[in-house]
């Protein structure tokens, strides 16, 4: 591993046409082709299956027809998800984003279903079997959004530096009276209490490191450990010994990185 030193903020904002081409970049990246192939492969067995009552459509329109209803919902679910969802509770509440994931998705894809049902069946645009396939349009973008889950390698829980003009990320509103202002390094989880690494010391507060990954964005940083969280501008180096990672911070303090994020933050470019 190579040494880390702080990253500097870029003073310019890229373009809009440059952001969207660089969400894009991070919704096509990762674990992408392995979604894409579970996607595909249950857009194959709904059309085999006839769902829908799709079974009376010849099959090469019937499989045509569900791949792009498959492919549909997952472009929405992977770039709607981002926009939607906070970072943070991909991992922290699963159970939230399914449902979150499932309605954002489930609901526009039902009107776009029943039209298209309408469309292969009868040759004519109409919303007649809408409460028709509503209930089925939902389990099977629940059932999706699992897979989704269970397909995709764990990644870093990332939180990022706030646009410029935005208030200051809400955390840092937890900060005792004695670490007020301070510059904040890095948090490590003590049981239900937090310690916060901080330029003025450390303190405990009390609260779950799952709740304050949400609080922390607008800080770049990342979860380097099931119990750590580090600013990213505080890492000063990182090194690999024994098969264990660690992060040097400003002040001399050491984060630990557990095996499953050292390929994610590399990935991330932290190493």
């Amino acid at each position: 591993m190579t040494h880390s030193g702080p990253r500097e903020p870029c003073p310019v904002e890229p373009p809009a046409a440059g952001r969207f081409a660089s969400r894009w970049r991070t919704v096509l990246a990762g674990d992408w082709p392995r979604t894409l192939v579970a996607v595909v492969l249950m857009g194959a067995v709904l059309a085999l299956a006839g769902a829908f009552h799709t079974g009376e459509v010849p099959l090469i329109p019937r499989i045509a027809y569900w791949l792009i209803m498959c492919l549909g919902g997952a472009f929405l679910g992977r770039y709607g998800g981002r926009l939607v969802v906070p970072r943070p509770w991909w991992e922290t509440r699963p159970i939230t984003v399914i449902g979150l994931m499932t309605l954002l998705i489930g609901l526009p894809m039902t009107l776009v279903g029943a039209i298209g049902n309408n469309l292969i069946r009868s040759g004519r645009l109409g919303l007649w079997y809408v409460l028709d396939v509503l209930p089925a349009t939902l389990a099977t973008t629940a059932v999706l959004t699992v897979l989704a889950f269970l397909v995709q390698r764990r990644a870093a829980v990332e939180t990022h530096e706030a646009p410029r003009g935005a208030p200051p990320p809400r955390f840092l509103a937890r900060l005792p009276a004695k670490l007020a202002g301070a510059d904040l390094w890095a948090i490590e989880a003590e049981d239900h209490y937090l310690r916060l690494h901080t330029s003025k010391g450390d303190d405990l507060i009390l609260m779950r490191l799952a709740d304050a990954l949400v609080e922390l964005e607008g800080i770049e940083g990342a979860r380097t450990h099931r119990s750590w969280w580090v600013a990213r501008h505080a890492v000063v180096s990182a090194e690999r010994a024994e098969g264990r990672a660690t992060l040097t911070l400003a002040g001399g303090l050491k984060a630990p990185v557990s095996r499953a994020y050292v390929k994610p933050l590399r990935a991330a470019g932290w190493f």
